[in-house]
């Protein structure tokens, strides 16, 4: 039986978990920055850099305007979502100290501002996809429609309790709902938009256009890890009990232990294939044990965890260049990490969750791509009609920081 004297201490803990946690996800948002801005060329970086904080704005008032009521006030069970405004009133002291198990247990309001980092973060691995080539104010009126109805409709069918949370799908913390969502909703943008001036030849060849900034991309991928503590850690949801507090710990490492598997194996990877120890590809193996071990940073023991992202590494070497030979042209690597990764993080669940069918994950990861990437099509071509996608071929020369900004981020130095 819980002492009632100590529910209000619960209460303030958890909420306060939560709240940290939340902001060490928002974090998360100067990792895509930095990381982005270093993979680019120098012309193209002032805009990476104002896409990357307008989109976290963009989604902060969508979500909060419609995203969280679809994401958890539908049916449970359900499909289709009910709209609604806002994001409702707070706990009343009353709920809070009745106790039980029908009261809650964090602050709603703690519980929102958790969630929306999420929606900003999915929307976060569509910036790097499309970087160097597309209209700025494209790429904010998508932001509008991802994080305010695209990301919470799938939000709502498995963590708002729709219909494949009662299918047994198990996503602890989004390598689906979060990672691959993102991926899926940049393929069908880069599909639209095309590649890069020069990245591919008539014959076939790969041109390798390097970013301006590797200490700032690796800055940047720190700052991801760094924030996945919480990104991973706040969805066990609470840490007042001995419990929940272990959970919590077994994540943190298991989180660890994913990225430095996948970091690992993508550079042993890429010293076999290219003879050279390749940074790029070892921060993105990084990345990948990151997204790989969200769907499931719980039940592995570290050991497992570090192989679960070790595999996420491996795979993201090959999908990298396997997008180049079909020419799909990510700068960044974002559709191989969040996609890929995402993909292999759904499927490992089965391997350490008892509670994991194959058949439920498999149905999840298909309705979610799905969904994401046929709704993520329509309304970027949408957007491509009414006023383009692609900047001028003269922009794209001249670089976008200039087309799109009016300024220049390095302005002291020749442009690349």
């Amino acid at each position: 039986m819980q002492s009632t004297a100590l529910i209000p201490l619960q209460y303030a803990l958890d909420t306060f978990y939560f709240l940290i946690c939340g902001a060490l996800v928002m974090w998360m948002a100067a990792g895509f920055a930095m990381l982005e801005a270093g993979l680019v060329r120098a012309k193209n970086t002032t805009e990476i850099l104002t896409k990357n904080i307008a989109l976290y704005a963009v989604a902060s008032v969508m979500y909060l305007v419609i995203g969280y009521h679809i994401m958890y006030s539908s049916p449970e069970g359900g499909i289709l979502p009910s709209l609604g405004f806002l994001i409702g009133d707070e706990n009343s002291v009353e709920s809070v100290l009745a106790g039980g198990d029908d009261a809650p247990y964090y602050s709603t309001r703690s519980d929102f501002f958790f969630q929306v980092v999420f929606a900003a973060t999915c929307m976060s691995i569509v910036s790097g996809a499309v970087a160097e080539r597309m209209k700025l104010w494209a790429f904010l009126a998508f932001a509008v429609v991802m994080t305010g109805f695209i990301y919470p409709v799938q939000g709502f069918w498995k963590w708002g309790s729709g219909f494949l949370n009662e299918a047994g799908f198990l996503d602890f913390a989004g390598s689906g709902v979060v990672h691959m969502a993102g991926a899926a909703a940049a393929l069908a943008g880069v599909l639209l938009l095309g590649a890069r001036k020069g990245k591919y030849g008539a014959n076939g060849q790969v041109n390798a256009i390097p970013g301006a900034n590797l200490p700032i991309a690796t800055l940047g991928a720190f700052i991801l890890w760094m924030g996945w503590f919480g990104f991973n850690g706040g969805s066990q949801l609470k840490m007042s009990t001995i419990e929940d507090a272990n959970a919590v710990a077994q994540v943190f490492v298991n989180t660890n232990m994913g990225a430095a598997g996948g970091l690992i194996a993508a550079m042993i990877v890429a010293r076999i294939l290219f003879g050279k120890s390749d940074l790029t590809m070892a921060l993105n193996g990084a990345l990948a044990g990151l997204v790989a071990i969200t769907a499931e940073p719980l039940t592995p023991s570290a050991l497992q965890a570090t192989l679960i992202g070790a595999v996420g590494g491996v795979l993201v070497v090959f999908s990298i260049l396997a997008m180049d030979k079909f020419r799909i042209d990510d700068p960044v690597g974002a559709i191989s990490v969040h996609g890929v990764a995402g993909i292999w993080g759904l499927l490992a669940v089965v391997l350490t969750n008892p509670d994991a069918t194959l058949g439920a994950q498999l149905l999840g990861l298909a309705c979610i791509f799905a969904w994401v990437f046929i709704a993520s099509l329509i309304v970027w071509s949408i957007i491509k009609l009414v006023i383009g996608l692609r900047v001028t071929q003269e922009e794209e020369y001249e670089g976008v920081d200039i087309a799109e900004c009016g300024m220049e981020a390095y302005p002291e130095f020749t442009k690349s």
